[in-house]
């Protein structure tokens, strides 16, 4: 017969230790989203190992997510984001599709948003600038080789991504900016405005602008992106060469276009009375139609 003291012992170490296995499936669960069932399986190979049983988590759902890409590849993708962020002299532009609104509304798809938007900055930043806005296209097979903040391909989070919510998912373009001169600011807006855009922003719309003026006026500056957006000039304009058109509704010169936030007025009369000068531009739009040979060309010369 076992005495009542060492029973008590055997019955709380017992207690104890289902509640720390308990305590720790949760917070498994909690941090990677997965299901119990799979978290359980997870501690239970790893000895609950935290920290080993969520990198095994995230292998066995990254190799399904690669399973799930092969089977899913054929399926559209009309939908997702824009993402976009700046720092300082350089910027990211990009865009994600997936296959339904809402899956572009979800959080680990917000997620992957991000980490490519960062991922592009980060390879914008490695680049020699040589030109007084230096731009380089990123498409598809680019997009998914660069290696993310964790070493990670952006191919390889995306698959994750497929695994966990079960759709079609693209990294279609990005643009990386870079400028030289210290004069020259970078502006960028998404729409519809994120609640929170710092340090990435998210919509369906993305623009950046490249402009050079006396005094940074930040509010022109997202004015311009904003214009950009809702007009969607095809070339910023040259006055000696450039005719504006006859119907100022199809103008597709920037300079001959009225200023999206006050029609009164061209876009060229507000840079002469602001003394701003306009020096590059680029727009994004989720599931425009492009042309694979000349996505590259008109990304590169919109200025």
């Amino acid at each position: 017969m076992i005495p009542a003291q060492i029973f008590r012992l055997i019955h709380t170490n017992g207690f104890l230790w289902q509640a720390t296995k308990k305590s720790l499936l949760q917070k498994l669960r909690k941090k990677t989203g997965y299901t119990l069932e799979n978290c359980k399986k997870a501690l239970q190979l790893h000895e609950n190992n935290i920290e080993k049983a969520e990198k095994w988590l995230k292998e066995q759902a990254q190799q399904y997510g690669w399973t799930q890409a092969v089977k899913l590849q054929g399926r559209n993708t009309g939908q997702g984001l824009i993402t976009l962020t700046i720092d300082g002299q350089y910027a990211a532009l990009a865009e994600i599709n997936c296959e339904t609104d809402f899956v572009a509304q979800n959080k680990k798809f917000h997620s992957l948003a991000e980490r490519v938007a960062l991922t592009v900055l980060n390879f914008a930043k490695s680049q020699e600038i040589q030109n007084e806005v230096q731009r380089t296209a990123l498409h598809a097979d680019n997009l998914k080789v660069l290696s993310a903040a964790d070493g990670k391909s952006l191919g390889d989070h995306s698959a994750l991504i497929i695994g966990d919510v079960g759709e079609n998912i693209k990294l279609r373009r990005a643009l990386a900016i870079g400028v030289q001169s210290p004069d020259v600011t970078l502006f960028g807006c998404t729409h519809p405005t994120p609640m929170n855009p710092i340090p990435v922003s998210f919509g369906k719309y993305g623009a950046l602008i490249a402009v050079r003026s006396k005094n940074k006026d930040d509010i022109l500056g997202m004015q311009l992106c904003q214009h950009i957006i809702g007009m969607d000039p095809q070339k910023i304009g040259n006055p000696r060469v450039d005719e504006p058109h006859n119907n100022v509704d199809e103008e597709s010169c920037m300079i001959y276009q009225e200023f999206l936030l006050d029609p009164s007025i061209p876009v060229q009369q507000l840079l002469a009375e602001t003394e701003t000068e306009i020096i590059d531009f680029a727009r994004f739009e989720v599931g425009e139609n492009l042309d694979e040979e000349s996505t590259v060309e008109s990304i590169q010369t919109c200025g």
